[in-house]
């Protein structure tokens, strides 16, 4: 994401509709919630970045299907220049001193446009070469693209209104006109609602303002599925649509007053499908609203691009891509560098190839305001940690508003069902009223922060890099709970940006970021965190499309059978959208790995990665394949009884060793770990603890080598040991049934200790993954022994490493 600048935090709310309580899907369950689904389809926005797109952060839902979205805000919009009554010509005269062309408002918002419609494209299936190479961005010949990863959905914008293009509040004021100044920029706001809705089906308000909507959309009309599964709609939303609309906004900036405002709505939208009737619309409408004098008085540039913005078949009416090749945006084009995306970091490409530093360091400082330097999303995990509520802000200000339960009743009701005496709530309407977000309590906290706290320096690997930075606060800190670290604002941002920094240096500082992660990791950055201590590398993007993802194999049936039933309480991965993510990873894996088969429990060794990943596949992936072969070697072998017996037996060995009186108890009862150990092992604890336990034991998981699993067993056991002594057989499976309670904290401070007691001959396995080879010195590879200190891992990132032994 892009850093904060001089933006704002913003938030605005709607409804999602409610569904009936008596219906299921197909497969008996209940239907997703919509909000659930929006939610889902919402998470492909975030990972959309350009700069001249209002960055999405987030979406909160809340009680009775309401949602919350989070985005950058600029608090001055182009609405208010035209509620000043001033026409705003697109193109000035040259020689006015300061001047830059109103045209570059028009230009950054189709760029803004051309960008969210690349998704549009056809992907190649069904098309010839020539054709897809046409919609190629490099046919297109517009440079700024560089198309986001991943692309943006099919129905992303939506038709636009005025107060939808927001602009930074650096805007001068001059004698005769108003201008943007050298450092203005426009930004397209709010885009992507009518994608989210999934085509306005999930909300009871009509996505569009009727003024702006294109002939096609209104013809037609506002079609409501009543197929609660159905995924796939026909949509008249495309970029054209986008392009009628904005014609409408650039029109009545050039006259200073809003069209088609003035008269009842349904006239509204019979005059705009008349309109297929005449030849020049721009003339017809013009005479309309009066200002045809205005109209005729433009530039014949500017009179020719709004007649094409205003061609009533869309057939005729140009892409986004093609509008900027118009002549009046001839001057305007050179003043923009093309936008390239910065690559990320598991990529073939230099990441540093394009790096720049900037000419002037003293305007980097600038007011030393270091916070607007991060980037957007940090900046409000930051503004929650500190005490952030949207849900308050937006009822302080008066967005949300309770009503008591009794006012919610009908006066009358039938025995059908049919009630009346009810007005609707308005409030289940769309207010699109978006709310600055006040940075003023997070900025008080941070206020005795050091500048230099915001650029650690990365020192060589023997020298320590301290979480405190020399702040003695911030090292009493580090010896907290790691629940109570994780809440406090000014340590999280010390170690958001020590690990940021870090991973930007991947894979050049890896030592150091397993260094630093046995610590503690940040949970803004856990899943890039998690990747680089699986040594994930290359360009992953790559090989996960090469797989292919389509074809239907046997597996299919099991996989969709156990999807549905893996951590359904989270949000994102109970959505349709999750779902498919789901369905695309777990797949890839199966097809990948053709001498492994797929096992029931897969489902959930995907869940953390795919749910720290969710807006990419192919990290997810990436990680899921290097940990299954680190962890499980074997373990989805279409026989995999013997590894999983020996897997058993060497448990049963820990247990003896660690705690003998537990396992003579466990013994003489019967109580073996075939009975209750499997499901830990096959899925890693994944099957046992919700996610959020899960990260942290993973956290430390992915410190240690393939025996660090025992460890965690022995440990769970510990915890449960009075119990189990006191309590037979059948005591001990209902036990196990109903897992009690874990302090997982605590399991994971013993797992350490246990690992570090244990010799590595306990722990021996014939059936784990061979050890790596290491190279004598002479360039000759060897493999090395087993008893040996390089065994697996190398020692510097093995977890016995820390005790010192």
């Amino acid at each position: 994401m892009f850093p904060l600048k001089d933006a704002q935090l913003g938030a605005f709310t709607f409804f999602a509709s409610a569904l009936p309580h008596d219906v299921c899907g197909s497969n008996g369950l209940p239907l997703t919630p919509n909000s659930i689904r929006i939610l889902g389809r919402f998470q492909i926005l975030k990972a959309i970045s350009h700069p001249r797109l209002c960055q999405y952060v987030d979406m909160l839902r809340g009680k009775h299907e309401r949602l919350v979205v989070v985005t950058e805000h600029y608090e001055r919009s182009l609405e208010e220049l035209l509620k000043e009554g001033k026409p705003t010509r697109l193109r000035e005269k040259s020689n006015h001193p300061r001047s830059i062309p109103k045209a570059d408002w028009t230009h950054t918002t189709v760029t803004s446009f051309y960008h969210v419609s690349v998704g549009r494209m056809p992907k190649g299936k069904g098309m010839s070469k020539q054709q897809q190479g046409e919609h190629s961005p490099a046919a297109l010949g517009t440079p700024e693209v560089a198309a986001a990863s991943p692309e943006p959905p099919a129905d992303l914008t939506d038709s636009l209104e005025l107060a939808a293009v927001m602009a930074r509040l650096t805007m001068e004021v001059e004698a005769a006109i108003e201008e943007i100044s050298e450092e203005g920029h426009v930004k397209l706001a709010k885009f992507g609602l009518y994608h989210m809705t999934g085509h306005n089906a999930d909300v009871d308000f009509p996505i569009g303002y009727p003024s702006y909507l294109a002939p096609e959309v209104i013809a037609q009309g506002l079609v409501k599925s009543t197929d609660h599964n159905q995924s796939d709609r026909s949509s008249p939303s495309g970029p054209k649509v986008d392009v009628w609309s904005l014609g409408v906004i650039l029109l009545e900036l050039c006259v200073g007053h809003k069209l088609l405002q003035n008269v009842d709505i349904s006239e509204r939208l019979k005059f705009i499908l008349n309109l297929g009737c005449v030849d020049d619309i721009l003339t017809v409408i013009s005479e309309e609203h009066g200002c045809l004098e205005i109209t005729m008085d433009l530039p014949k540039d500017v009179q020719t691009l709004l007649k094409k913005c205003l061609t009533f078949h869309p057939s005729k009416r140009p892409t986004p891509a093609e509008l900027l090749q118009d002549s009046v945006f001839a001057e305007v084009s050179a003043l923009y560098k093309p936008y390239r995306k910065p690559d990320g970091l598991f990529t073939s490409s230099l990441r540093c190839a394009d790096l720049i530093i900037p000419e002037d360091l003293g305007t980097f400082y600038k007011d030393e305001d270091y916070l607007s330097e991060r980037s957007i999303d940090e900046v409000y995990y930051l503004w929650c940690l500190a005490g952030g509520d949207l849900e308050k802000e937006l009822t302080i200000k008066g967005i949300i508003r309770s009503k008591p339960p009794i006012c919610t009743l009908s006066n009358f009701i039938l025995e059908d069902g049919e009630s009346f005496g009810q007005v609707r709530d308005r409030s289940f309407l769309l207010d699109d009223t978006t709310l600055t977000l006040p940075l003023c309590q997070l900025r008080n906290r941070l206020k005795d922060v050091a500048g230099e706290a915001f650029y650690p320096l990365l020192e060589d690997e023997q020298s320590t890099i301290s979480p405190s930075n020399s702040n003695h606060d911030l090292t009493a800190a580090a010896t907290l709970p790691l629940i109570i670290r994780e809440k406090d604002t000014e340590y999280q941002l010390h170690r958001i940006i020590l690990f940021d920094r870090l991973l930007k240096a991947y894979p050049y500082k890896k030592n150091q970021i397993w260094k630093e992660a046995r610590v503690d990791i940040p949970p803004l950055v856990r899943g890039l965190t998690w990747a680089a201590l699986l040594g994930i590398e290359g360009d992953i993007q790559a090989k996960y499309d090469a797989i292919d993802k389509d074809t239907p194999i046997p597996t299919d049936r099991q996989i969709e059978v156990d999807i549905p039933r893996c951590h359904q309480y989270d949000e994102l991965l109970s959505s349709p959208e999750g779902h498919r993510k789901f369905r695309r990873v777990l797949k890839a894996w199966v097809v990948s790995h053709q001498e492994l088969v797929y096992w029931q429990g897969l489902d959930s060794l995907c869940a953390p990665f795919l749910y720290l990943n969710f807006n990419n596949e192919a990290l997810a992936y990436a990680c899921m394949s290097a940990f299954i072969p680190k962890y499980l070697y074997n373990f989805f072998l279409k026989d995999n009884s013997h590894v999983i017996q020996e897997y058993l037996t060497v448990f049963s060995q820990m247990i003896a060793f660690h705690d003998p009186e537990l396992s003579n108890h466990l013994n003489e009862i019967g109580f073996i770990p075939d009975l209750y150990a499997i499901p830990w092992f096959l899925t890693m604890f994944t099957h046992v603890f919700p996610l959020h336990k899960i990260f942290h034991l993973w956290d430390t998981l992915l410190l240690g080598n393939s025996s660090f699993p025992f460890c965690i067993g022995v440990a769970i056991l510990q915890q449960l040991r009075d119990r189990l002594l006191s309590n037979g057989f059948n005591e001990c499976i209902l036990l196990f049934s109903d897992l009690p309670e874990i302090d997982i904290e605590r399991c994971v401070r013993e797992s350490i200790n246990l690992f570090c007691w244990t010799p590595k001959s306990a722990t021996y396995r014939q059936h784990a993954q061979p050890p790596k080879p290491i190279s004598d010195g002479n360039g000759v590879s060897r493999p090395s022994s087993y008893y040996s200190a390089d065994y697996q891992d190398l020692p510097k990132t093995d977890l016995v490493s820390t005790s010192g032994t």
